[in-house]
């Protein structure tokens, strides 16, 4: 697949002014707002220090959280953690597409970096929609004419079709960025031959993405889809337990009641092989208290998995040829519920599977631990990695293709 885009191989940069997407996004400690994983920030030094020693002028673009969500703000930071990643000063710039933004990159020199703010910020952003309208945005208008090229090395973002993602590649020369050429040259190897049973573990917040990429998955023959997280939650819902009003409030609040629906036409058709928690773990004024799932409801949060549970998934992933994992199981930053995130990501490291994981809380969870030289491949990507891997096509790669039939190098 990769053939068919550009490569940083096919172009001279000196001098150069480049429009760079990356996903630094990450885990943030909810109480004193520090950045939690590095490993998203490290997986872009390649392509950052090879356009710092090319002698191009780089203008980072990236996003952090999402609106309304805790998570969700500047990028201060990022740049003061990019600027030790690369070894070189990346300027942080705090806006996106202003007149301020034209000045700055006008005044770079050869090698300078800059970091613009948040993109999420900008309203559009967070839209999905098709490539020709994102083309369109503000974003894309304004920022098109003061580059020569954009590459898009933000893997762990390439599921999405938003602005920064898809709308560049519509109107410039663009390119794929050293990580995004290497995860999808990697996943696609494991692709060709996966070692049977196929096992997915799919947790977190994402209900949404994770039940699409569990429909694909079992339609392309996986064997078995290990629920943890707000996933477990809504198909616990979707199967006629009563999840408590903690539990269903947070669903509420996530807008994602609608899947509910989605998680009933799942279990209907793939019952046997959609494994759902025996047992949780629920926050009783800060403490855990596990119960069966046949003692819901409870006017106490699900935050976790319970060992049950773990010992059921545990047999599962040991007999597995193939485990792809992405989202925690419960509420993994909080010490009372990081059980069941931490006793599935030593399964899966202690099994003899071809294994993947992806996302930025599960890799912060086995980096922790330690894990990393246990697991076949850590991707850069939470949702991207398994929707590749579940069988779909991702947009950003889609574009990039594109891109190369429209514009010569």
């Amino acid at each position: 697949m990769m053939q068919q885009v550009y490569s940083m191989d096919d172009y001279d940069f000196k001098g150069k002014r480049v429009l760079l997407r990356v996903d630094i996004n990450t885990p943030i400690n909810p109480k004193t707002g520090e950045l939690m994983d590095y490993r998203r920030f490290n997986s872009h030094k390649e392509t950052l220090r090879e356009l710092v020693d090319s002698g191009a002028r780089t203008v980072v673009l990236a996003h952090q959280g999402r609106p309304g969500d805790m998570d969700f703000t500047t990028l201060e930071r990022h740049a003061e953690r990019l600027s030790e990643v690369v070894g070189k000063k990346v300027k942080y710039v705090d806006s996106i597409f202003s007149s301020y933004v034209l000045r700055e990159v006008e005044e770079m020199e050869e090698g300078d970096l800059i970091l613009l703010e948040n993109c999420r910020f900008y309203s559009e952003e967070v839209l999905n929609r098709p490539s020709d309208v994102q083309a369109k945005t503000f974003i894309v208008q304004k920022l098109k004419n003061l580059f020569d090229v954009y590459i898009n090395d933000a893997f762990a973002t390439a599921h999405r079709s938003q602005p920064t993602v898809i709308g560049f590649p519509v109107v410039m020369k663009s390119l794929a960025g050293r990580l995004m050429q290497k995860e999808i040259d990697t996943i696609e190897g494991i692709l060709k031959k996966p070692k049977k049973p196929i096992t997915f573990v799919l947790g977190g917040t994402k209900a949404d993405d994770s039940l699409k990429i569990a429909r694909k998955a079992l339609n392309n023959d996986t064997e078995y889809i290990l629920a943890g997280g707000v996933v477990a939650n809504i198909l616990l819902v979707a199967k006629g337990y009563r999840i408590g009003e903690p539990s269903i409030e947070f669903i509420r609040g996530k807008k994602i009641v609608d899947q509910i629906d989605v998680g009933k036409e799942l279990l209907e058709e793939y019952s046997d092989r959609i494994i759902l928690p025996s047992d949780l773990a629920l926050d009783h004024y800060g403490e855990r208290m596990e119960i069966p799932v046949s003692d819901l409801p409870k006017n106490y949060k699900i935050s976790d998995i319970g060992h049950n549970t773990v010992e059921k998934y545990r047999e599962i992933l040991m007999n597995s040829g193939t485990i792809f994992a992405n989202g925690a199981l419960g509420v993994f930053e909080d010490p009372e519920f990081k059980y069941g995130t931490e006793e599935i990501l030593k399964a899966i490291a202690e099994s003899k599977a071809f294994s993947v994981i992806g996302g930025g809380h599960t890799v912060a969870a086995a980096k922790k631990l330690d894990l990393y030289g246990d697991i076949t491949h850590i991707s850069s990507g939470g949702s991207a990695c398994v929707n590749l891997l579940a069988g779909y096509k991702l947009p950003a790669v889609e574009e990039l293709k594109q891109s190369k039939k429209k514009f010569r190098l």
